[in-house]
């Protein structure tokens, strides 16, 4: 068998990247992108809004809820400790006589999300419709 020498000019491997293969493939890509990106709707959330009320509420009762997870109800200068199963009741009694009364929860900062759930939810079992929240605005 014969052997074959090659001087010099002979194939040789080729130990650099050819990178016009990488580039072709990331122009298309470039392209494909700056084709479909027009197209893609961002994602709006369309939040509920709240209006100012008509008149302010004749009288407002408050229930606040202490750290310890205890209730209180507050009607004007009144303030009396209740329970969770008295809550309703003891709305609907101080709502007597008054047609437009707003109920307002104010809730201690640690208090469980849950608990203050549950008396919104005792709430709206019982019918009252004029429900919300106090929240202290940030500084």
């Amino acid at each position: 068998m014969p052997s074959v020498v090659s001087r010099g000019r002979g194939r040789r491997t080729i130990s650099e990247i050819n990178m016009v293969p990488f580039i072709d493939v990331m122009l298309v890509l470039l392209i494909i992108f700056m084709v479909t990106a027009p197209l893609i709707t961002p994602s709006l959330i369309d939040l509920p809004s709240v209006g100012k009320a008509a008149r302010l509420p004749d009288q407002i009762v408050q229930i606040v809820i202490g750290k310890s997870e205890s209730l209180e109800l507050k009607v004007g200068d009144k303030t009396r400790s209740l329970t969770q199963r008295e809550v309703a009741e003891a709305v609907k009694q101080a709502q007597v006589g008054q047609a437009n009364t707003a109920v307002v929860i104010s809730a201690d900062r640690s208090v469980k999300y849950e608990t203050v759930v549950k008396v919104m939810d005792t709430l709206q079992r019982a019918g009252i419709q004029r429900v919300g929240l106090s929240v202290q605005l940030a500084p």
